[in-house]
């Protein structure tokens, strides 16, 4: 986990709902609804302006920018950038500890807004597709790393931008599904988050609350979503077929 997700919202959107400015200089991806390693994503970062040289100007106010990774993480000091695919998601609980993850997960934070992700549930030899998205359709924020890779044979060349998903232990009757979950935030955390002055961020690595969690539905999808070839809406519709999960309380709409 995790492995895929959908992430359809318009740029323009997510500049407002995050208060952001827009740096995706035109190349933002078109929507998807199944975003797989490798591909472009957006995400929203917060960093201290720089001065013609490069220099970060620590004095100035930092500014919040939505900005075009490749999902899958590149450390700066490595040879080759196609370590990246098996980089896609980050422990949470081990993130300070490995060389490839500790610098960025201190000063190298991001948000990857999604509509919601997909998660797969072993039965039998067979395995479930499920779509995990918020109830009343807002987005969806994965906490996130970032790095910036580049190419020591080709200096001239722009940097590669990618980042990671930090994962958590799953909470409530996700774990009826999958161990673990993406790391999801809070709009009251997405500041300190971003927060480019704080290295520390230990006191948000914890699971996300059940709160959090119960405005999730936990929607079976058809298998179509386990060929990345495949992409369109019908990915996370509803699928016909019921599952026992499907029969029970994971589905129930909460009363009013």
């Amino acid at each position: 986990m995790c492995g895929r997700y959908a992430a359809t919202k318009n740029p323009a959107k997510l500049v407002q709902e995050f208060e952001a400015a827009d740096e995706t200089g035109g190349h933002a991806p078109s929507p998807d609804h199944n975003v797989a390693p490798t591909k472009k994503v957006l995400a929203v970062v917060q960093r201290h302006p720089r001065d013609a040289d490069g220099k970060v100007l620590e004095d100035e106010p930092s500014v919040r920018t939505l900005r075009v990774m490749r999902w899958g993480l590149v450390p700066f000091w490595a040879k080759d950038p196609s370590v990246g695919s098996k980089m896609i998601n980050t422990r949470s609980e081990t993130a300070h500890e490995k060389p490839a993850f500790r610098k960025a997960l201190a000063r190298k934070r991001c948000l990857l807004p999604a509509d919601g992700w997909f998660e797969w549930r072993r039965n039998g030899k067979e395995k479930e597709p499920f779509f995990m998205t918020p109830r009343d359709e807002s987005t969806l924020v994965m906490a996130g790393i970032w790095e910036s890779w580049r190419d020591r044979e080709d200096p001239e060349a722009p940097p590669l931008i990618t980042c990671s998903v930090l994962t958590t232990d799953a909470v409530g009757p996700l774990t009826d599904i999958h161990h673990r979950m993406p790391l999801l935030l809070a709009k009251n955390n997405w500041g300190s988050w971003l927060d480019p002055d704080r290295e520390d961020v230990s006191e948000l690595l914890a699971p996300p609350s059940l709160d959090l969690v119960d405005a999730l539905e936990l929607r079976p999808v058809s298998s179509r979503v386990n060929n990345v070839r495949n992409n369109g809406p019908e990915l996370v519709e509803r699928a016909e077929q019921a599952t026992d999960l499907d029969k029970g309380a994971l589905f129930d709409v909460p009363s009013q």
